[in-house]
């Protein structure tokens, strides 16, 4: 093994190998004492522990090997000429060019999001003559120009870890397999048994699932007939097969408690009727039964305020609080057929329990997947009536169960948030025991609080109901000066693109494809054996870095 990173003042050891998991095998990260600030016309550096170092795998002005143009309708063409941004405008406002109705000063930014690594052989792209070689980071983008039908214009890329710059982003699809244009994602993963790499859209009833194939041009498939549709976002493979997604879908605010919103999101689990085929089979949605009446914790339309503050989000948002889970299936294609659906809708008409706006949520490594810890993002508003008490500032739940494919289980709450640690998104083991969960608080928060996005590390064997463990910012998000200029033209009227940036996407994987490669199969050992962590700096630049240890080198099989 190499030698350990210098030793500094943190608490927590990082990833262990599976056959000694109590060494200190990654040093002690350093917390990072503060957030970055948000001040007005300033860029501000990302800011690591120091024994971390990023550097970047893409950006947003890296031009794609092989741009193409689609069709938005009306007679108009849509240029998809580089990574992160659409080719229809400058990427920085030109000198005294004025923002307005039906002229942009900025093309539309695509936010590429969740990152999915894998290690592959064989791949193609646009040249046939060149070698990619071996290490690939595929991502969907999350935003981007409008078509005719009011519909944003997403695609798929696969940044070339190993190639030159001219073969460093490869366009994977923009099309699906019916020639419609693909939705904006935002969850991506990769299906071992299916083959297929799966995005989600966060679309609510224009949103759902899409099955990519790997090969150059990748052949997208709308599979929404049995996933159904929804603001889908984190999805997941377990150990037997099936699919899980956390749905983001962002409920109303109440009349009384105006900055808080309604839970209005859930957990789903799609169990195939054949491995590998994604095309049938049965969604299930994830049942709370209340402590108090022990009758399903479920959605009440009409009654947000009620919703809101009820005693049993406040159970749920309570350390020490089991409740007994059970999965009840929503559709099923066998019976139900393979029309798209309305999955939010069904999942409140079969009493399943709404949450806080979940975002993403992975299996713990080691526990055979019957450990899945999912976030909520809360309300990203610092005024929420909701306080921590009852989730306002969001929190971190943990689902056991016998074995992945369980129809019961129980819940608890592993983490409340609170002002300082809240909007959570994106979620990767850095080890066994060590989860980072990052923050995506939003511009409105941003200012409210004075903080942008930062990335905590946590123990899972601790007890955060114990006011003395804290998790450890091992990353404070900054905003470079693309962001910084797009902040100052909030609230313009007809501005494209988002302000300040955004920490999403991080992965750890070791690239494994096949079964035993999926997350939570095995122990991350980050920065050896192969393991390697990504995260994306959406919004400005839009700017995909890879983790690395200061002074040393990621051992991965390049």
């Amino acid at each position: 093994m190499r030698p350990l990173l210098p030793a500094s003042i943190a608490i927590l050891a990082l990833a262990a190998t599976a056959q000694a998991h109590d060494r200190d095998d990654l040093g002690r990260l350093t917390p990072v004492v503060a957030p970055n600030p948000k001040v007005a016309g300033s860029a501000a550096p990302n800011v690591l522990s120091p024994e971390l170092v990023e550097t970047i795998v893409a950006q947003g002005a890296n031009a794609l090997e092989n741009p193409a143009a689609v069709s938005l309708g009306n007679g108009k063409m849509l240029e998809i000429d580089h990574y992160g941004y659409n080719g229809n405008g400058p990427m920085l406002p030109t000198a005294g060019d004025v923002q307005a109705v039906g002229h942009n000063v900025e093309a539309n930014k695509t936010e590429p999001d969740k990152n999915t690594y894998l290690v592959l052989h064989h791949q193609r792209g646009a040249d046939p003559d060149y070698d990619y070689g071996t290490h690939f980071l595929f991502q969907g983008h999350e935003t981007g120009a409008t078509n005719a039908a009011g519909a944003v214009v997403g695609y798929i890329t696969r940044i070339n870890l190993d190639a030159d710059d001219l073969h460093r982003v490869t366009l994977m699809a923009a099309l699906d397999t019916a020639g419609a244009t693909l939705p904006t994602f935002d969850g991506s993963t990769w299906d071992p048994w299916a083959q297929r790499l799966l995005f989600t859209s966060e679309a609510g009833s224009a949103g759902g699932v899409w099955q990519a194939t790997l090969d150059f041009p990748s052949m997208a498939e709308d599979i929404s007939g049995s996933f159904g549709r929804g603001g889908y976002e984190g999805i997941q493979n377990d150990s037997d097969g099936n699919v899980w997604i956390v749905e983001d879908s962002g409920g109303g605010t109440g009349a009384v408690n105006t900055h808080a919103k309604q839970p209005n999101s859930f957990l789903f689990r799609f169990v195939p009727r054949h491995l590998g085929n994604l095309r049938e089979g049965k969604l299930q949605a994830l049942q709370l039964i209340s402590l108090r009446t022990h009758q399903p914790i479920a959605f009440h339309a009409g009654q947000a305020d009620a919703d809101i503050l009820s005693p049993d989000v406040g159970d749920l948002h309570t350390y020490g609080k089991v409740f007994q889970t059970h999965w009840v299936t929503i559709h099923d294609t066998a019976v139900d057929g393979n029309v798209p659906f309305d999955a939010n809708a069904l999942a409140k008409a079969k009493l399943a329990t709404p949450f806080k706006r979940p975002e993403n949520g992975q299996f713990q490594p080691g526990t055979g997947f019957r450990r899945f810890f999912f976030d909520e993002t809360g309300d990203t508003d610092s005024r929420t009536e909701a306080g921590s008490a009852f989730g306002g500032f969001g929190s971190i739940l943990v689902l056991n169960q016998s074995d992945p494919s369980a129809g019961s289980g129980t819940l608890t709450l592993f983490f409340r948030g609170d002002i300082d640690h809240t909007g959570f998104d994106n979620v990767a083991f850095f080890g066994r025991d060590q989860v980072v969960f990052v923050e995506d608080r939003g511009d409105g928060l941003h200012a409210q609080h004075n903080a942008l996005d930062s990335a905590f590390l946590f123990d899972t064997r601790l007890d955060y109901a114990n006011p003395s463990h804290r998790p450890i910012r091992i990353l404070a998000q900054g905003r470079d000066a693309s962001a910084t200029l797009d902040s100052g033209f909030q609230g313009t009227p007809g501005f494209p693109n988002e302000g300040d940036n955004e920490l999403t996407g991080i992965h750890v994987s070791n690239g494994d494809p096949g079964r035993h490669g999926i997350l939570g199969a095995q122990d991350p050992d980050l920065f050896d054996d192969g393991w390697r962590a990504f995260y994306t700096q959406q919004h400005g630049d839009n700017m995909t870095w890879e983790i690395l240890p200061k002074g040393g080198s990621n051992r991965s099989d390049r």
